[in-house]
């Protein structure tokens, strides 16, 4: 795994950073991620509705007695961190984060020096012995019990179909029943052929080139899993704190939802 930034392309963690309005990024993250506004305005729109998604996700999963989570592809830190959110409703909880980005993990290491119940793992996702033999992971999280699985807008970087599916049965075959899955990824519903067309172009100057997905495709991903109410739906409609409209869903350009793995 690298150990310091590539600095000679845009890096997608750092892009999303930059929509959330965070700091650790670049000036060559900053172009990119400007050169997909001018096309897409709803780029940041995706970023927050995919942090909101995450919050509400994690709320509920800890309403179901869920206290382990496994934040796959978790990102540069800030504000709304999986483990703000469930410490405040169950300090003993405990959190594994996994990123092979080295500004996330850096960074993650710097807020999370001193706490108990947290880890961050350098990692990459989609090599899964890999993730759940580190002992960021393994010694933090007990697979005999339930957990749930984030797989937070990062489904989307694994372009293969055949491998998507068989990163989460991996994943899925070492969970306990009455684990979970959370899932968001993005999906063209507002955003023009032209729109979604840049932004493929976009995030191939990067090392981790995405492919948007249809609502069907990112359904199948939960197989295996039983999807809670209300199904899979536009981010924003997953369970909000305040009423929204469809049309102001549709600008995140991306579906939510959290399934429930059945003994």
């Amino acid at each position: 795994m690298p150990s310091v930034p590539d600095t000679d392309r845009p890096n997608s963690a750092r892009m999303y950073d930059y929509y959330l309005g965070g700091s650790a990024h670049f000036a060559i993250d900053r172009k990119a991620a400007d050169d997909a506004l001018d096309v897409l305005p709803q780029s940041a729109v995706y970023a927050q509705a995919n942090r909101a998604f995450l919050g509400r996700a994690v709320r509920f999963l800890l309403s179901q007695g869920i206290d382990q989570f496994l934040d796959l592809g978790s990102g540069i830190p800030t504000v709304g961190n999986v483990h703000e959110i469930a410490h405040r409703i169950n300090p003993a909880a405990k959190v594994s984060y996994v990123d092979h980005e080295p500004v996330a993990v850096a960074h993650a290491q710097r807020m999370l020096a001193g706490q108990s119940n947290v880890t961050i793992t350098q990692a990459d996702v989609r090599d899964p012995e890999s993730v759940l033999t580190a002992p960021g992971v393994a010694r933090m999280l007990d697979f005999t019990r339930p957990l749930a699985v984030l797989a937070i807008a990062i489904l989307p970087f694994v372009p293969d179909d055949a491998e998507a599916h068989e990163l989460v049965a991996s994943y899925r075959a070492v969970s306990a029943p009455g684990s979970w899955l959370a899932i968001s990824h993005i999906s063209q519903v507002s955003a023009t052929d032209e729109q979604v067309r840049v932004a493929h172009d976009v995030m191939a100057r990067t090392p981790t080139p995405v492919l948007w997905r249809d609502r069907d495709a990112v359904e199948s991903l939960f197989t295996g899993y039983r999807l809670a109410d209300p199904g899979l739906v536009l981010s924003p409609l997953w369970r909000p704190d305040s009423q929204i409209s469809f049309g102001e869903a549709a600008q995140a350009n991306a579906y939510g939802g959290v399934g429930l793995l059945d003994g």
